[in-house]
């Protein structure tokens, strides 16, 4: 009798481990369950180019409708999985059927943090989640003229420069004071507030929103400060939560997340989990480190490899160096590792030129990398960090040594020890 794997969740996640699956020889029946009536699309563009305009709906699809059927994949969407029965192995969905399960997988993501206060279920409230979200904002976009964006993560400063080269006014509302202040260093986030305000956008940090007001005009989003900003549009980023209540429903190990091992299990045998809703110690922590989750498309993609081998009992433990991405105005910035902790850092390139990388250290060891329109140090970080290689601060600023020859090196001596 055929084996069957259930997977609940269908965007990066969840396609990559019915994808992965197949790869590795799974050859029971997959049942891909998504929430949404889109398949599996694409979900950074919608605070960029689909937002500018510059990105068309019909690209963000991930895959064809022929992939789904050359692969087997039975995807259900509209479809909300509302429960897990471990014992039975069945998973009972929003209309009261049931669907049984040999292999579960959980890929269910996120959900933005809400805004708490008076006036945040106010018409002119967007998030930027999902395709819907992206839709009416960028409906909303086409006739405002002002808008308060509130939250100065990536988020918050891709919407800030999609909106901008709209050619709307924007300011950003920001508890921390600097921007980025939970993701990137004090360098980093500097330079990105600079950015910024070079093309026009105001800034509030270390400022909290109390209410917001309707007005015959359209918003006006009071601080703590007393200062009221009028506006027509506001987008709130300030975070996001794993949807978690399915696996905590079914008695799963839920801790900031669906606690999974190094090869991506939780608590059941029987159930995986990937992505966003997945916490885990990652290998590159310090002894003793807390849980964590990784929001991006790198890790969901990876980690559900990684979920999907041992789904077919090949487990390997997850050990991709977590990277990412942002496009804001004309730039790229792409970062690989995680700073945080870091103790020491060096610069190549030149940051007032905006083409530089940041390398940071954590004491002797090279643990992040930040680079912006500097895309070759990007790809040599990846593979320095993923080898272990030992350089150090005076290295990098020598302007004559050669990180590419390094990688090389790293990239044969590794090739030979295995």
């Amino acid at each position: 009798m055929k084996r069957k794997l259930v997977i609940v969740g269908a965007s990066y996640a969840g396609l990559q481990i019915a994808t992965s699956a197949r790869e590795l020889g799974f050859d029971g029946d997959i049942v891909l369950i998504g929430d949404e009536p889109h398949a599996p699309y694409q979900r950074p563009p919608l605070s960029k180019g689909f937002l500018t305009g510059s990105f068309a709906e019909q690209r963000l699809p991930l895959r064809s409708p022929a992939f789904y059927t050359e692969l087997q994949i039975q995807w259900m969407p509209s479809t909300r999985a509302v429960r897990i029965d471990r014992e039975r192995k069945q998973v009972e969905l929003h209309d009261g059927s049931r669907i049984a399960y040999d292999h579960l997988a959980l890929s269910t993501g996120a959900r933005p943090r809400m805004l708490d206060c008076a006036g945040a279920s106010l018409d002119a409230v967007h998030y930027l989640r999902d395709l819907g979200d992206a839709r009416r904002l960028a409906e909303r976009a086409q006739t405002a003229r002002r808008a308060v964006v509130i939250g100065g993560g990536y988020i918050g400063l891709e919407a800030a420069a999609s909106l901008r080269l709209k050619g709307l006014d924007v300011t950003v509302v920001e508890t921390e004071q600097r921007v980025l202040a939970r993701v990137a260093s004090p360098t980093l986030s500097g330079f990105m507030e600079r950015v910024h305000k070079s093309r026009g956008v105001s800034f509030a940090c270390g400022r909290k929103v109390v209410a917001l007001h309707d007005t015959p005009d359209a918003v006006a989003v009071e601080l703590d400060d007393g200062c009221r900003l009028p506006c027509d549009l506001v987008i709130v980023g300030i975070g996001v939560l794993p949807n978690t209540e399915l696996a905590a429903g079914c008695g799963l190990q839920v801790a900031g997340g669906i606690v999974v091992d190094a090869c991506a299990r939780t608590s059941d045998p029987a159930i995986v989990a990937a992505g966003d809703c997945a916490s885990f110690v990652p290998y590159w922590a310090e002894a003793d480190s807390d849980r964590c989750r990784i929001e991006s498309v790198q890790n969901a993609n990876d980690m559900a490899k990684t979920a999907a081998a041992s789904i077919l009992g090949r487990p390997q433990p997850y050990r991709a160096v977590p990277w990412f991405w942002s496009d804001q105005y004309d730039m790229k910035l792409q970062m690989a590792g995680v700073s945080k902790g870091f103790t020491d850092f060096a610069v190549r390139g030149v940051i007032d030129e905006a083409k530089f990388s940041l390398f940071y250290f954590r004491g002797q060891n090279l643990v992040a990398v930040d680079s912006v329109d500097r895309p070759q140090d990007h790809m040599l970080a990846r593979k320095l960090l993923a080898s272990g290689a030992r350089l150090s601060i005076d290295d990098l600023n020598d302007p004559a040594f050669d990180l590419k020859a390094l990688a090389g090196r790293e990239a044969s001596a590794a090739q030979g020890a295995a």
